[in-house]
C-alpha cells in the first residue's frame, strides 16, 4: 500500500505538471484542466479510494526543499456537499486546493462500470452501479489456466472491458502449473482480443504481454487468477500481497482489498482490483455487441432483420450452429447476457419501464379479447 505523507503548503504558481507524466499526464488532460487554472487549483490522480478520503499524486514540493517539486503521494479529503465528486474512483483524474481537498473531477475518458452486487438496482442506494476504475486504456482479463477455464465468466468479463472504452486483453495465468490450457478455446470466445498465456513466476509469456501493454492497465478477474502475482511481476516488486488459493475446492482468497495505481517502470501505469465474485453488466449493450462480433455479424446475414435466431428460415446464426461454425454455447451465453442487460435497464430506465408495462397491458387485453371472442373463460 502507498502511504500518505503530510506535506505543507502547494505552490500553485510555476507548478511543473510534467512530473506527473508518471502517473499518466499527457497533452490531453492539459487541455481539461485549462478551465481550472484560474480557480488556484492543482492536478492530481487518484492512487487509491478510502471513503472520505482517499490518496492522491500530486506535484508537491518535498519535505526538505520547499523550491524544490516531486510527484508526491498524499491524502487528500473530499468535499461532504459537493456530489460532482463523490463518486471517485481509482484512476481518476481530480482538481485539488491549497488545503489539499479534491474541488474538481476532470472528464473521464473511460470507466470499467459494473451494476450493483446485490444484482439489482436498489431505490435507497446511492447507484445501482459502482466504477471499478476510470481513465483506463488496457484492461486485462485474467483468469487462472491450471484449472477449468470457465469461457462464459471470460465473455462476461469481456463485455464489461468493450463497454469501459480501453482495449481487452485475456492473459491465461499460471501457464506453469497447468497441463493443457485450452488456449483455442478461449480465442474462440473472445474473438478480435489477443490471448496470452504466460507464468508471473517462471516469467513465460511476460515480455510479450508487457509489450502489449499501453498507458493506465487495470487487471479484472476472480479471486485466485493471480492478478497481484501477475501485477507484481509487471511492476518488477513484491508490491501486492499474494496469498495460494484453497487446496479443496481451488477458489481464491480476498487477499486485493482496495484498487490502487501504480507507476509501471517502463512507462504507464497498473491498477490492481480486488477478485470480483459478481459481474452484473451496466449498460452493456455495445460491449456485449463487441464481445460477440462473430454472432453480430452472422445476425447481420439473416434473411429477417427483427431475426430471434430460433426458428426462422433463412437464418445465418442457426446455420452456422448446425454447420459447426459457430457453438451453441457462444450463442446461449450471448442470450444470457442480453437478456440480463436488458432486465437491468428496464428496471433503471423510467420510459423502457413504461414500454414494458404497456407491452404486457397490450398483451392482456388480447388476451381477453381472444377468450372474449372465443366465448370462453379466462383462467
Amino acid at each position: 500500500m502507498i502511504r500518505a505523507r503530510p506535506v505543507e503548503g502547494l505552490p500553485m504558481s510555476t507548478v511543473d505538471l510534467d512530473l506527473l507524466s508518471p502517473y499518466g499526464w499527457n497533452s490531453a488532460l492539459a487541455a481539461d484542466y485549462l478551465p481550472l487554472l484560474g480557480a488556484d487549483l492543482i492536478p492530481a490522480r487518484v492512487i487509491r479510494m478510502d471513503r472520505s478520503e482517499c490518496d492522491i499524486a500530486a506535484p508537491l514540493p518535498t519535505a526538505d526543499y520547499r523550491s524544490r517539486l516531486t510527484a508526491a503521494v498524499v491524502r487528500a479529503q473530499l468535499p461532504r456537499s459537493d456530489a460532482e465528486v463523490s463518486g471517485l474512483c481509482t484512476g481518476d483524474w481530480v482538481a485539488i486546493d491549497r488545503g489539499r481537498t479534491v474541488r474538481a473531477l476532470l472528464p473521464r475518458r473511460t470507466a470499467i462500470v459494473r451494476a450493483a452486487v446485490s444484482g439489482q438496482p436498489d431505490a435507497r442506494a446511492k447507484s445501482a452501479h459502482q466504477v471499478l476504475a476510470a481513465n483506463v486504456d488496457t484492461v486485462l482479463v485474467c483468469t487462472a489456466g491450471d484449472g477449468d477455464v470457465d469461457l462464459g465468466r471470460i465473455e462476461r468479463l469481456l463485455a464489461l472491458a468493450w463497454e469501459s472504452g480501453a482495449q481487452p486483453i485475456v492473459v491465461l495465468t499460471k501457464a506453469d502449473l497447468a497441463h493443457d490450457i485450452p488456449i483455442e478455446d478461449v480465442r474462440a470466445a473472445a474473438p478480435g482480443v489477443t490471448v496470452l498465456a504466460v507464468s508471473a513466476a517462471g516469467g513465460v509469456g511476460m515480455d510479450v504481454l508487457a509489450a502489449l501493454l499501453t498507458g493506465t492497465v487495470a487487471l479484472i478477474g476472480p479471486s485466485g487468477a493471480g492478478k497481484s502475482t501477475l501485477a507484481n511481476a509487471l511492476l518488477g516488486a513484491e508490491v501486492f500481497a499474494t496469498q495460494a488459493v484453497r487446496d479443496g475446492d481451488k477458489r481464491g482468497r480476498h487477499t486485493t482489498v482496495h484498487r490502487e495505481l501504480r507507476p509501471l517502470p517502463g512507462g504507464g501505469t497498473l491498477i490492481d482490483t480486488p477478485g470480483l465474485r459478481s459481474v452484473g453488466l451496466w449498460d452493456a449493450a455495445t460491449g456485449i455487441g463487441r464481445a460477440f462480433s462473430d454472432v453480430e455479424s452472422l445476425a447481420g446475414l439473416c434473411r429477417f432483420a427483427d431475426c430471434a435466431h430460433r426458428t426462422e428460415p433463412g437464418c445465418a446464426v442457426l446455420a452456422a450452429i448446425e454447420s459447426g461454425e459457430l457453438p451453441q454455447r457462444r450463442l446461449d451465453s450471448f442470450r444470457k447476457l442480453s437478456r440480463e442487460n436488458d432486465w437491468l435497464a428496464s428496471r433503471t430506465d423510467a420510459r423502457l419501464q413504461a414500454e414494458r408495462k404497456k407491452v404486457w397491458k397490450d398483451i392482456n387485453k388480447s388476451q381477453r379479447r381472444m377468450y372474449k371472442e372465443r366465448g370462453g373463460k379466462q383462467r
